[in-house]
């Protein structure tokens, strides 16, 4: 069998096929997945919904909601009254990247929780944001009086050890939230429509 000469036409048409069965077997990785993973998502955030809002006045109903772009679970008590907010935030501020987290609002604007939905920080560095040490000063904390900029800007948020940029992220996410939700929250104060 004669060997064909290595020309830049069939480097061209065997890159082309490698490239098309490539993409072909992904399409139908990713079809055959993306339900699974969608799944995974919506149990992570109905988790995080659950650990954030949690508080000692019993919760009658959740009400989806978008509040500056920022999707939200505005929580109701069974006369109507607003008990808070779980509001899904981010910042692309990290040091590796996009941060989401959850964080739980009281209907003062006290921030209930916080909880990590995503992040690809340095290991033993920003990850750490998941560590109760760091994501749980922010419990408890009003912004009216807690201000939420890193130590060394300023600010109330003891930063984690060499890793100010994703601290600084993370309390920009958790700012956004805040503010956000301040913003807006005479509009949903009552009258939570019952589900």
């Amino acid at each position: 069998m004669a060997k064909k000469p290595s020309t830049l036409i069939n480097m061209l048409v065997a890159l082309l096929v490698i490239t098309a069965v490539s993409g072909g077997l992904l399409g139908l990785v990713y079809g055959m997945t993306k339900d699974a993973i969608a799944e995974v998502d919506l149990k992570k955030n109905q988790a995080a919904i659950e650990a954030v809002l949690q508080c000692d006045t019993p919760i009658d109903h959740l009400q989806e909601a978008t509040i500056d772009e920022l999707p939200c679970n505005l929580a109701y008590d069974a006369q109507g009254n607003l008990i808070g907010a779980a509001v899904k935030t981010y910042s692309n501020a990290g040091f590796n990247g996009r941060i989401e987290l959850m964080v739980g609002l009281l209907a003062d604007g006290t921030i209930n929780a916080v909880s990590v939905l995503s992040q690809s920080e340095t290991p033993g560095l920003g990850a750490n944001m998941v560590n109760p040490k760091f994501k749980d000063q922010f419990n408890g904390k009003n912004p009216a009086s807690y201000n939420l900029t890193v130590t060394k800007d300023g600010g109330d948020v003891d930063a984690i050890t060499a890793a100010t940029i994703s601290s600084r992220a993370f309390s920009g996410a958790v700012r956004l939230a805040c503010d956000s939700f301040e913003a807006h929250k005479r509009e949903f104060m009552k009258g939570g429509n019952a589900q």
